[in-house]
């Protein structure tokens, strides 16, 4: 028997993209979608794959819990965790963007109210630019914030910009590319520095 990898995949539409990913490359896994277990194991493909929230992927990686795993830049940037970065899977692509309501005018005599989930990016980013602002941090969807009168802005991802249309609001900024990335724990790769080296390349035959 070879070397199990242990992987955590983030729940929902990312995530079975990416399994599917890893299904073409060998590494299937026939009960996944089966039921509501949380965790599967293919002895035969040396695979051990478990479902958890997206932004916990980083912490089950860092942790050691899975050796690898696979979430969106956007949770990277905000949570900085210490795990190598070994690929761009080029699917869940989006954009992280500063949308307003249309019409809105930047006064920059006062801090800039962002309402946002993402703060270290928000804060990182007005840091470049030199803009003061004021951080309301929002866990829920955060487009009714500047409707509301509670910010000015938003930072948040957009995909298709639907919703932002819905609730009037436009792109005044675009702050990066986001596209989802398949992380490693540190210690773990280096004692499964095989496993995941043939892994990464079926990924890239199977591409």
């Amino acid at each position: 028997m070879g070397t199990m990898i242990n992987v955590a995949l983030p729940k929902g539409r990312l995530g079975e993209k990416v399994y599917k990913m890893f299904e073409a490359a060998g590494y299937g896994c026939p009960d996944i979608f089966e039921g509501r277990k949380l965790i599967f194991e293919s002895k035969d493909a040396c695979v051990r794959y478990f479902w958890v929230k997206p932004s916990d992927v980083p912490i089950y990686v860092e942790r050691g819990a899975a050796d690898i795993g696979a979430c969106g830049k956007d949770i990277l940037l905000e949570y900085d965790p210490n795990v190598y970065e070994l690929k761009d899977l080029g699917i869940g692509k989006c954009r992280m963007v500063v949308a307003a309501p249309k019409g809105f005018s930047d006064d920059s005599e006062y801090p800039l109210r962002v309402a946002t989930k993402f703060v270290n990016i928000a804060q990182d980013y007005y840091a470049s630019v030199g803009r003061d602002i004021d951080i309301i941090k929002l866990n829920g969807s955060i487009e009714i914030a500047p409707i509301l009168g509670l910010s000015d802005v938003i930072v948040d991802i957009v995909e298709t910009g639907t919703t932002l249309k819905e609730n009037n609001l436009v792109v005044y900024e675009e702050i990066m590319d986001i596209s989802a990335r398949l992380i490693a724990n540190r210690s773990g790769y280096n004692f499964k520095s095989a496993a995941v080296s043939e892994l990464l390349g079926r990924l890239q035959e199977a591409q």
